[in-house]
């Protein structure tokens, strides 16, 4: 018999509380052909209209089976390096970039060290691991307010945060586009954004992930930090979406070199550095050429999909708050429907949604989230021919 166990305790991320439930029920894995997986956050695999094909193979000899380096292998920082500076002026250098097995880890590492005297800013409606990092990790949280009251689009002024009891600085953490809701800050508004955390006592975490996904074009906030070096800003990138890689396990931050050192020491003690097989791989689809015909393609068929679910969705009674960018639609149920009755019956069509609920930051066990009617419906990994399906399934379990 085991005895009391030795480890701490605590539940999945929202996600995949969804996918094991669903896993239960179905006895299928979500995404699993046939399924139906409009809680999942990947994009399709394959090659997408005007986009480049996806490499089979790769090339490696002896050499490339080696211990990679700590903070990545020079191909990859470099071509991540060429990538921002060609597209956005970013004026940065392979040393400013650290590789991580995904954009989570590199979340994960920033805020794990950040000191213990920061307040972490946080919209009260976010990406579902966010509210498990800073759990276990228990930073002291100030919620910024974004619901329906304000589209789940907070101002400029929104951002203006004094640090909590007990703490001197201030950290913004924020998706952008937002995961779930698709909103994205831009232009003027994201440069003052990032102006006002790269004061003194400030800094920011801006995660990527969805960059390419942004309607009319990809941006990124690297294209108005005038000089990263000088700044506690950190920005999260990775080939999951954009590159239609998320099985790579490829992600990247981009810092000053003083904080990329210290991702360095992390990676001697703490990761041991990501595959060189996956760095080689990500590195070709880095080339200028192939990833600017990814952006255009990208860019172009996830926003014919967004507006063709949403007004499907919107024809089946849902109240959609969605932005122009990622590859989701946020909205309010039809028939006071909760986000988990709903995958109740849409389990059985072996189809279902992300629960509002755990996008909520600021939840507790003690009162029904805010967000309980409130759903995430994924068209990151549907093929263009699946639409008709996608809505009989949804109208038969709104009947």
């Amino acid at each position: 018999m085991l005895p009391s166990m030795i480890l701490r305790q605590f539940p999945p991320m929202g996600v995949y509380e969804t996918l094991f439930k669903f896993v239960d029920a179905t006895h299928k894995y979500m995404g699993d052909p046939g399924t139906h997986p409009w809680a999942q956050g990947y994009p399709l695999t394959t090659q997408i209209p005007g986009g480049p094909t996806l490499p089979k193979s790769i090339e490696f000899d002896a050499s490339d089976l080696n211990y990679p380096k700590a903070t990545g292998e020079p191909p990859l920082l470099e071509a991540i390096a060429n990538y921002y500076n060609h597209f956005y002026g970013a004026g940065i250098t392979s040393e400013n970039i650290a590789v991580f097995a995904g954009g989570r880890p590199a979340i994960f590492a920033t805020l794990a060290f950040l000191l213990d005297d920061t307040t972490i800013a946080l919209e009260k409606t976010e990406y579902t691991p966010y509210y498990d990092v800073l759990k276990v990790l228990d930073r002291k949280v100030h919620l910024i307010q974004s619901d329906s009251s304000n589209r789940f689009r907070p101002s400029l002024e929104d951002y203006q945060i004094e640090p909590l009891n007990g703490t001197s600085r201030v950290m913004l953490v924020k998706s952008n586009p937002c995961n779930p809701t698709g909103v994205a800050t831009g232009g003027d508004d994201l440069k003052r954004l990032l102006e006002q955390f790269s004061s003194e006592n400030t800094g920011a975490l801006i995660d990527e992930a969805y960059e390419f996904y942004c309607d009319p074009e990809p941006e990124s906030a690297l294209k108005h930090i005038d000089n990263i070096d000088d700044t506690n800003i950190f920005v999260i990138g990775a080939a999951t979406k954009g590159l239609q890689v998320p099985g790579m396990r490829i992600g990247w931050a981009v810092a000053s070199k003083a904080h990329i050192e210290i991702f360095r020491n992390y990676s001697s003690f703490g990761m041991g550095g990501v595959s060189r097989a996956s760095q080689i791989y990500v590195t070709g689809l880095l080339e200028q050429k192939r990833v600017g015909q990814a952006r255009t393609a990208i860019c172009s068929f996830y926003s014919e999909q967004r507006k063709r679910y949403g007004d499907g969705l919107a024809e089946l009674g849902f109240e959609l708050f969605t932005g122009t960018g990622g590859f989701y639609h946020w909205g309010r149920l039809p028939q006071e429907l909760t986000g988990d009755e709903f995958n109740d019956r849409l389990f059985a069509h072996e189809a279902g949604i992300l629960p509002g609920r755990v996008c909520d930051m600021g939840r507790t066990d003690a009162a029904p989230s805010a967000l309980e009617r409130y759903a995430r419906f994924s068209f990151g990994p549907l093929r263009a021919e699946s639409y008709d399906d996608d809505m009989r399934i949804l109208r038969e379990c709104l009947q």
